[in-house]
């Protein structure tokens, strides 16, 4: 048996591969895109973005998937498993990334950064969906009426204008809304939330 030994880690290890976590190589390219992978098994999986493949299936709800990882985590939907949780919150989620984004709420790590404004963002898909506000780009539809947004969450709270669902409550008046930003807006005014907009909730705390 013989070890590669990590100059970045110190960890003996019997491949190559975790020594390109250190070193930043991808030898394996994508002959579709040339986006390059550190393992054959990673070019593999990235591969069925262009082929289509969804190879392992979830037998409760048919849904496909291109890696057994991926697949593992979605069957946390049905068994409603949350393995990783929070030391600051104790919230808990289905994957360690979910854990990794939501801890930047309490560090205030805004890692990915907007070239345009330089507002910062906890993820990257948090950045796309922002980018968008530059471009202009408006790539989700509402099936009932066509209307545009950045993203599908905002789809899905347009959606609820159609169906008439609110189903943000918790306010002492009784009212409900379609987002849980509209309820925290209805709740206090923005700039420091000591305020409340809401009359009731304000008689309540006087």
């Amino acid at each position: 048996l013989t070890l590669h030994l990590s100059n970045g880690c110190g960890k003996g290890f019997e491949d190559l591969s975790h020594l390109r976590v250190h070193t930043g190589e991808r030898p394996y390219k994508c002959p579709e895109c040339g986006k390059g992978y550190k393992t054959s098994s990673h070019l593999m999986t990235h591969q069925r973005i262009h082929t289509g493949d969804r190879p392992y299936q979830c037998p409760i709800c048919g849904k496909g998937y291109k890696s057994s990882f991926e697949f593992k985590c979605h069957q946390r939907i049905h068994t409603g498993e949350r393995p990783y949780k929070c030391s600051e919150c104790a919230k808990d989620y289905k994957t360690s990334y979910q854990l990794m984004i939501h801890q930047r709420i309490h560090t205030g790590e805004r890692p990915y950064k907007c070239p345009e404004c330089a507002k910062g963002f906890k993820s990257k898909s948090q950045l796309m969906v922002h980018q968008r506000i530059h471009t202009g780009e408006k790539r989700y539809k509402c099936p009932e009426c066509a209307k545009a947004f950045r993203s599908s969450s905002q789809v899905m709270i347009h959606q609820r204008t159609h169906r008439a669902q609110s189903p943000y409550k918790g306010c002492e008046c009784e009212e409900s809304f379609r987002s849980n930003s509209d309820l925290t807006s209805h709740l206090h005014i923005p700039t420091g939330g000591k305020h409340y907009k809401c009359p009731e909730r304000a008689k309540d705390r006087a």
